[in-house]
């Protein structure tokens, strides 16, 4: 597997990756509220302009301002529904503006109605409206024009920015897509490209093991399919492994469906993907989440200080070892950190071979029965809070060895890898917390974890954060 970095001819030019450039979804908006401002300016400028050349004083600013206001939420209307915004039709060197004449048309259609039925003419003078309806048609054709000459040039500079995606497919239908087509029809940027081996089967699911493994290391945002429809056992094949990674699926358009699609709008091409899989939260959900955690991690670290200052005090004082016990755990998408708990043991076990703790274990000092009992040895992991490794609430992590056992005898263990790992979780606070020496009681945990992932909002986080200090308050565990 190997990063698609070579010149795309097909594109016109190489498109390499810009981070920093202009994020794909923002561009729509961006021309909308440009040719909202025109428009208004246009409305002050002509009206200024007709009643200065008839001799007159010029008419209430706050009045054209208003006809402006009318016409450009009118035209924005009728441009989002002929598609004028969408990024294909922005790029369109000499077609689409008819679209924009019959948009603006519409615009000033529904001001004269406006003027009429609210009888409200009296304000402006019908010069300064049939300035601003004649001004604005060839206004809104050169601004575009205009901005279409600069956005294809940021295209071919590569400073817009798409949703980082991998691209994996048969090597037939890679052929046919290249950079710039992803981000004009699907607003995706190829950062990785997998060529899936002719031989099927096996060899297919080799070489998709390969991109997991990637999608592990390599910050990104979605996964895109492009193999043939007609080939259900290989979109099996591909629905059942990418299940195992929590970032959304789509299926690209193939051969014979874009032969299809050629036939249709610009806007029919870009919606026309398969979504195999979503994300099981969306980019608001995790930012509500994420913002949740911060906070709770601040304040707890804050208020907690001294206690976390004391306890570090007595634990190396208790017992020779480090105040911080660190292990290996798989967090999101499966990527490994390294978790921080106060040492309650007198072992540091991070390895092939990590045995439980039991609830009676010679291992645990003296101390470490106490801050285990009351989850004080837990107060740490607000630091990997703050460093985005885990949430406050989500599913227990384990140690990485457990998590490639388990994995291979619990079906959907991988699953609960779909979200961070979590301080609390719907399985604590149902009472499968510490130590699991049966199978079947790590299977529930499983159960509850997994039912967590599909039914979160941030009203059952709160929920598991109360019922966890209530818990701890009533009854310290005795993991």
């Amino acid at each position: 597997m190997t990063s698609v970095l070579e010149s795309d001819m097909a594109a016109g030019g190489r498109l390499p990756p810009a981070r920093g450039g202009l994020p794909y979804g923002v561009i729509e908006p961006l021309f909308a509220l440009a040719d909202s401002v025109l428009i208004v300016a246009a409305a002050v400028l002509a009206g200024a302009a007709c009643q200065a050349a008839a001799g007159g004083s010029p008419s209430d600013v706050a009045a054209l301002a208003g006809l402006g206001v009318v016409a450009c939420v009118t035209y924005a209307l009728g441009g989002y529904h002929l598609g004028i915004y969408r990024l294909p039709h922005l790029l369109q060197r000499d077609r689409g503006y008819s679209r924009i004449l019959a948009c603006w048309c519409f615009a000033v259609l529904a001001l004269t109605v406006v003027l009429f039925l609210f009888k409200i003419g009296a304000a402006v003078s019908r010069g300064s409206v049939l300035s601003f309806a004649l001004a604005g048609g060839p206004a809104l054709i050169a601004w575009r024009r205009t901005a279409k000459r600069r956005l294809q040039a940021a295209l071919v500079s590569g400073t817009i920015r798409g949703r980082r995606a991998l691209l994996i497919g048969t090597v037939e239908e890679l052929a046919r897509v290249t950079r710039r087509d992803l981000l004009v029809s699907f607003g995706a940027e190829e950062i990785e490209r997998v060529a899936l081996p002719g031989g099927g089967g096996a060899s297919d699911a080799a070489a998709v093991e390969q991109a997991l493994e990637r999608l592990r290391a390599v910050p990104l945002d979605e996964v895109l399919l492009a193999v043939s429809w007609s080939d259900p056992e290989r979109l099996d094949l591909l629905r059942a492994r990418f299940r195992l990674s929590p970032l959304p699926v789509r299926l690209l358009p193939d051969r014979a469906v874009s032969a299809v699609l050629k036939l249709q709008s610009a806007v029919a091409r870009q919606s026309f993907t398969v979504e195999i899989q979503r994300a099981p939260l969306t980019a608001v959900e995790r930012g509500t989440k994420r913002l949740m955690d911060i906070a709770i991690a601040t304040v707890s670290l804050a208020v907690l200080a001294p206690l976390m200052a004391v306890v570090a005090i007595a634990v190396r004082l208790d017992s020779p070892g480090p105040v911080i016990f660190r292990q290996r755990r798989k967090g999101f998408n499966g990527r490994e950190f390294v978790v921080f708990k106060f040492r309650t043991m007198t072992v540091l076990e991070d390895g092939a071979s990590v045995v439980q703790a039991r609830r009676v274990d010679p291992r645990i000092t003296r101390l470490g029965r106490i801050l285990r009992r009351t989850s004080i040895d837990e107060l740490p992991q607000f630091l990997n809070v703050l460093r985005g490794e885990m949430s406050v609430v989500g599913p227990r992590p384990h140690a990485v060895v457990h998590d490639d056992e388990y994995g291979k005898i619990i079906a959907n263990y991988a699953f609960r890898h779909h979200v961070k790992p979590g301080m609390t979780g719907w399985a604590q606070i149902h009472g499968y917390r510490g130590e699991t020496a049966q199978l079947h009681l790590m299977e529930k945990r499983v159960l509850l974890d997994l039912w967590y992932i599909n039914n979160w909002t941030i009203a059952l986080d709160c929920r598991i954060v109360l019922k966890t200090v209530y818990e701890l308050l009533r009854e310290p565990n005795g993991h």
